[in-house]
C-alpha cells in the first residue's frame, strides 16, 4: 500500500488495510446478491449461494466442516459468545485462562463469573519472556474446570503460545478448550483439525478483510447458550441476518498475505534499534514470535508520549494493546510478565506489513532517536 505525505503505517496487529481483491469481491456481492439469505425468492437464493460459498471457502481453509463455522461481527463477539455461552449453560464451574489474554476474554470471564457466583476462574501468568508454561497452566485446572482459554498469539508481544500441547491435555481431561486465534490468522498456516480445540475465534480485518466481520469455529457436537436469539440463523447459534458482503470479503482475504518473509526486517529493526539505543528492552525475544511483531520499551519515556510524538512525525505505531490504546494504563501483558509498572508504561509496539523494507526500518530508527533526544532535552536530562 502507498502512503501519502510520508505517513508510514506500522500497526498491522491492530488492523490490516483492506486488500483490493477483497473490495472487488464485496462489490460483486453488493451488486449481484443484495437479497436476504433467509428469503426463498430468487434474490434470497442468490445471497444464500454467496453465503454458502464463503462458508465453504473458510471451512476448507481451516480444514473443518462448513457446519462448524459460525459468522460473527468479529473476535470480540466470538470470544464473548464462548464465555457467556459456557457460563450460562451450566449452573457452576471453573475457568482457567492466561493472564495475557485479550480484554475481550479477560473482562468477559471476570464479568460472567461475577454474575454467576457459582462460577470461578484462575489466571495463569506467563514466564518472563511472555509464554505460558503448559504444566503450570494444566496444574491450575480443577475437578470442576469446564473451560480453558489460551490465545494462540499474543497481540502485544507476538509470542506464540503452546496451544497444541494444552489442547491435547484438555482433551484427555475432558475440559473444553477455547483458542483466541485472531492474531494467528495470516501469520502462519492454520489447520484446526490438527489443533483439535473446541472453539477458535477469528477476525477478518487482521488479514486485509473488512472490519466488523469474524467467525467462531466450533467442534462438531459441542453447543453453547446463544447470545443472540430471534431468527435462528447460523443453525440457531447466532441469530440475525448474515453479513453476506462482509463474509464474502473475509473469504477473499484468506491466504493472500504471508508475513514469514518479513521476519528478517523485524530482526533488522531490533538489531539496529539496540545499536542506536542500547538501553532499549525488547520483549519476547527468548520465544518464537510472529514474524512482523516487535514490542519494546525506551526507559524513561512513557509509551503514550512516544506514540504521540511518533504520530506527529507520520508513524502509526501502538502503545500496548491497540484496543486499549486510548486508556492511560500500563500493559496488562507486561505486568503479567513481571515487569515493573514504569517499564510497562514505556512500551511501544510496531507491527510491519508486506510493503515495508529497509528504508522503513532506517526511518523508524531515526525518528525514535530524534524523539528520545528531544524529550531528554526538554526534561533537562
Amino acid at each position: 500500500m502507498t502512503f501519502q505525505n510520508k505517513h508510514i503505517y506500522l500497526d498491522y496487529n491492530a488492523t490490516c488495510p483492506q486488500l483490493p481483491q477483497v473490495t472487488v469481491a464485496m462489490q460483486d456481492v453488493v451488486e449481484t446478491a443484495f437479497g436476504n439469505p433467509s428469503s426463498l425468492h430468487w434474490a434470497g437464493r442468490n445471497a444464500r449461494r454467496k453465503l454458502d460459498d464463503a462458508r465453504d471457502t473458510i471451512a476448507q481453509y481451516f480444514a473443518v466442516d462448513a457446519g462448524s463455522v459460525v459468522f460473527t461481527s468479529g473476535g470480540t463477539e466470538s470470544n464473548n459468545m464462548v464465555i457467556q455461552g459456557m457460563v450460562a449453560g451450566a449452573k457452576s464451574g471453573h475457568i482457567v485462562l492466561s493472564a495475557i489474554e485479550h480484554p475481550a476474554v479477560l473482562q468477559a470471564v471476570e464479568q460472567w463469573c461475577m454474575r454467576y457466583s457459582d462460577w470461578s476462574f484462575t489466571l495463569v501468568k506467563p514466564d518472563k519472556g511472555g509464554r505460558i508454561d503448559v504444566e503450570t497452566f494444566m496444574a491450575a485446572c480443577q475437578d470442576d474446570t469446564k473451560l480453558a482459554c489460551l490465545m494462540w498469539v499474543n497481540n502485544e508481544t507476538g509470542v506464540i503460545q503452546p496451544v497444541f500441547e494444552v489442547s491435547k491435555h484438555c482433551r484427555e481431561r475432558g475440559i473444553s478448550f477455547f483458542v483466541d486465534a485472531v492474531q494467528a490468522l495470516g501469520k502462519f498456516e492454520i489447520n484446526l483439525q490438527q489443533l483439535d480445540a473446541d472453539f477458535v475465534s477469528f477476525s477478518a480485518h487482521k488479514i486485509g478483510g473488512p472490519r466488523g466481520v469474524g467467525a467462531l469455529v466450533m467442534r462438531r457436537g459441542v453447543s453453547l447458550e446463544s447470545l443472540m436469539i430471534g431468527g435462528g440463523q447460523e443453525r440457531g447459534r447466532r441469530s440475525g441476518t448474515e453479513n453476506v458482503v462482509g463474509v464474502s470479503g473475509f473469504a477473499a482475504a484468506l491466504g493472500q498475505q504471508d508475513y514469514a518473509p518479513i521476519q528478517h526486517l523485524r530482526d533488522l529493526f531490533e538489531s539496529k534499534l539496540l545499536a542506536a539505543l542500547p538501553d532499549v528492552c525488547i520483549f519476547g525475544q527468548t520465544h518464537q514470535r510472529t514474524a512482523n511483531t516487535s514490542m519494546f520499551c525506551v526507559p524513561g519515556l512513557e509509551g503514550e508520549t512516544l506514540l504521540m510524538q511518533m504520530d506527529l512525525m507520520g508513524f502509526a505505531v501502538a502503545s500496548g494493546s491497540a484496543c486499549s490504546s486510548g486508556k492511560r494504563e500500563p500493559s496488562h501483558v507486561l505486568l503479567a510478565m513481571g515487569l515493573p509498572e514504569q517499564q510497562a508504561r514505556s512500551s511501544l509496539r510496531v507491527s510491519f506489513g508486506l510493503e515495508h523494507d529497509e528504508t522503513t526500518v532506517d526511518a523508524l530508527i531515526a525518528a525514535l532517536c530524534k524523539i528520545k533526544a528531544r524529550l531528554r532535552q526538554m526534561s533537562g536530562r
